[in-house]
């Protein structure tokens, strides 16, 4: 079955790495007929043995969060896991997840080109996550080149997103192009692919103007974090509804890539050029050399997971300043289904 044929409602929430997106907020997303995502990235990191075994407490964590979002939906809408290419544990975690009976899988921060061969053998829709025409060109040309096999959908993220960005520092502070002509770029690569918004899709009004592009549906994520079913602390939460526009930021992760968050004071001291060497590293990171690095990304989201707004990160999109209340994943799901059924 097709994935517009799965989901009441073409709404994706974006999946918010080590804490923020796990199965209570999938299956919460989910009961109400979108796409739940968890996020694998280090999902283990509240287990006892952590630090001393990511691998094995990652993989167990996810079969946990799995197995609550599946219980919180009841069989309705789609879960999916986010995985990023550029973690070290991306390939076990997506065949953990697929052995849990995941739906689909995203994967960006990175070419995803070996996801047909690590989900082989299962029942699962595989989508990448790109950020122009050029990219979904070359990612679709490799599967079907390699693997004859072709994407279920194609999330195209914009320069105003949260979190780990797929443009130079400079394009994401402005000077990328906007989300509808990327959305048409990555179309003309597509077919007859389904293609997600993401990346300042807040409201009606954005929702009009990436469909009226050809989008099947949106991906929305720091909406989703000034939520009751959010996995993240309230504290965490929080930090999110009190922050403004001015308070938003350009970083650069460990990863090798920009990021958006809020201007911590960890964030401004790593960008006046203190460094803060990793008292722990568990080798989560490809591309990052502990020796080297200014911070260690994980202990900082770890952080801020808890709501350390000191030591933490806290990333975000762009329009996080027009979060100003709690709500509802059911009263959130609602407003964006009946915007969307009335463009």
């Amino acid at each position: 079955m097709k994935i517009l044929d799965r989901l009441a409602v073409p709404i994706i929430q974006g999946g918010m790495g080590v804490g923020i997106s796990m199965g209570g907020l999938a299956g919460a997303v989910a009961a109400c007929g979108g796409m739940g995502v968890i996020s694998t990235v280090n999902i283990g990191f509240r287990e006892a043995d952590f630090w001393k075994n990511p691998e094995k407490a990652n993989r167990r964590a996810l079969q946990a969060e799995i197995a609550k979002a599946r219980q919180i939906a009841k069989g309705k809408g789609i879960i999916a896991v986010n995985a990023m290419v550029a973690t070290t544990g991306f390939a076990d975690l997506v065949k953990t997840a697929c052995k849990s009976g995941i739906d689909a899988v995203i994967s960006g921060a990175g070419l995803p080109l070996s996801l047909p061969e690590l989900t082989k053998g299962f029942d699962v829709m595989i989508a990448p996550i790109v950020s122009g025409g050029r990219a979904a060109k070359t990612i679709l040309s490799m599967w079907q080149k390699r693997h004859n096999r072709k994407a279920d959908f194609i999330v195209v993220e914009g320069s105003r997103a949260g979190g780990h960005l797929g443009f130079t520092r400079e394009e994401a502070a402005g000077s990328a192009k906007p989300l509808p002509q990327l959305i048409c770029e990555v179309i003309c690569e597509a077919g007859d692919i389904p293609v997600f918004a993401a990346g300042s899709v807040f409201d009606r009004t954005d929702m009009q103007e990436v469909k009226s592009q050809g989008a099947s549906g949106v991906q929305i994520a720091t909406r989703f974090i000034a939520t009751e079913e959010c996995d993240a602390s309230r504290d965490f939460k929080d930090v999110i509804v009190r922050a403004n526009a001015e308070d938003v930021m350009i970083l650069q992760s460990p990863v090798g890539m920009p990021g958006r968050g809020l201007k911590t004071p960890l964030m401004k001291r790593v960008a006046a050029g203190e460094r803060f060497a990793p008292k722990q590293c568990i080798r989560c990171i490809h591309s990052c050399d502990p020796a080297k690095t200014p911070y260690c990304i994980n202990q900082a989201l770890i952080k801020g997971y808890y709501g350390n707004y000191e030591e933490g990160l806290f990333f975000c999109g762009d329009n996080v300043g027009r979060i100003n209340e709690m709500t509802t994943v059911k009263a959130l799901m609602e407003e964006l289904a009946a915007e969307w059924s009335q463009i």
